[in-house]
Order: C-alpha cells, then sequence, then structure tokens
C-alpha cells in the first residue's frame, strides 16, 4: 500500500533530497489534500519542528482535523504533552524518532512515559538510516546505532516502525530492498518503508515482505514507473 507525504517547512509542502536540498515546494497544501484523497493514510511530517527552527503546527491542526483519510504526524515530538495535543486534534498515530532516543542510547524513560500515556498503539517510531547508523534532529546528528540492534529493545512502546532509507531519500534513484527485508527478519511489527521510492516494482516487493510504502517525490512528480 502506498503512503502520501506531506512534508512541512515555513507552511508549505516540500521535497528534499536527503532532508538538505529542497528540490519543490508546494504552496496549496490543501489542494495536496485533496489530490491524495483516495489514499487511506497520510503522513504529515513538520520539517521546521524536526530541526528545532519552528512548528507548522497550525497546518498540522488543520490537516488532522480535516482530511478524510487517516493521518500520522512526525517531527519535533519530543514530549508526551506534545504527542497528546498531536493526537487530540485528530491524528490517527504519532511518528516518534529523535526523542526515542538520548546520549546515544534508546530513551526507556521518555518511551515508558509515552506507553503510559497514550499505549503503543498510537505510535510509531522512526528509524531514518544513512550510511547504515541512525540519524536524529532532522537528520543533522547521526548515532553509533543501527536499526536491526535497537528494534528489539524499541517493539514493546510502539505498532510499528517508520523506516527510511535516507541514502536516496528524494533523489528518485529506488530504493535498497536488500536493507529492508534486512529489518524484516528482525521484527514482526508492522513496517512503513520509505526513501527513493519509484517504482510499482518497488511497492510490490515491499507489499511481499508485509511493508507499506511511504511515497514523496515520485508522486509529486507524476513519475511513479511500473517497473
Amino acid at each position: 500500500m502506498i503512503i502520501p507525504c506531506i512534508d512541512l517547512q515555513g507552511g508549505k509542502a516540500v521535497q528534499l533530497v536527503r532532508g538538505r536540498k529542497l528540490a519543490l515546494s508546494v504552496d496549496d497544501v490543501l489542494g495536496l489534500v485533496e489530490r491524495f484523497r483516495d489514499y487511506p493514510i497520510l503522513h504529515v511530517i513538520d520539517l521546521d519542528a524536526a530541526i528545532g527552527t519552528g512548528s507548522n503546527g497550525r497546518w498540522i491542526k488543520i490537516l488532522a482535523s480535516r482530511a478524510r483519510m487517516k493521518i500520522r504526524v512526525g517531527g519535533g515530538i519530543r514530549s508526551v504533552a506534545r504527542a497528546e495535543q498531536i493526537l487530540s486534534w485528530g491524528a490517527d498515530k504519532i511518528i516518534v524518532g529523535s526523542a526515542a532516543f538520548r546520549d546515544g542510547q534508546v530513551a526507556h524513560d521518555f518511551l515508558q512515559k509515552l506507553r503510559a500515556r497514550v499505549g503503543p498503539k498510537q505510535v510509531i517510531l522512526a528509524l531514518d538510516t544513512e550510511r547504515e547508523q541512525i540519524v536524529v534532529r532532522g537528520w543533522r546528528q547521526r548515532l553509533k546505532l543501527r536499526p536491526a540492534d535497537v528494534i528489539p529493545q524499541l517493539e514493546p512502546y510502539c505498532s510499528g516502525f517508520l523506516c527510511t532509507f535516507v541514502d536516496n531519500e528524494g533523489t528518485m534513484k529506488g530504493t535498497d530492498l536488500a536493507w529492508f527485508r534486512k529489518l524484516r527478519r528482525v521484527t514482526k511489527k508492522p513496517i512503513t518503508a520509505a526513501g527513493g521510492i519509484r517504482s510499482q516494482k518497488e511497492i510490490h516487493a515491499l507489499e511481499k515482505m508485509g511493508m507499506q510504502a511511504a511515497v514523496g517525490m515520485a508522486l509529486y512528480l507524476g513519475k511513479l514507473s511500473g517497473s
């Protein structure tokens, strides 16, 4: 299944290459939601909140309350109060990345509090990976951790994982199916794959692994190829 992505920066929907270089920008955020109306799930990520330079909370509140599909929201969710607020706006699930780690290790204290307050069913943990290591803070900080090493520790706190192959994010070069196969062997929990996905062939391969595909650039450009 395809999950479209709306990444918010400065009140606009953007697509970045590897989280850095701006590739395209869309002013009509609500128009994008209408364009994606037939998909059952939508990812909305606040990039400004993720890197600590601002917030697109106004837009997230609007999208979470108006969209017909289920909304999963991530980006800068670093407190239980923020998680509860976004869920109260109508988000189906929250996506937590950076806050799941502290001092280069799994932040068990925070995750235990999050589980106690909102429950694991409403939490997706993001494992964004570049050069085989987890990256946080809007992909600006690299940890000496690999997803396969920490997934067993994280499983009790979430309903599934969002795993992004950052190396190819926004490049339209395709993703790394072998890497996702390795992750599939580590956990039975749902995995949403992201990062460079550009073809129906890749999406079908991920579906065979039992994974959903979060797609951005290929959908925006209308270049989701068949092979």
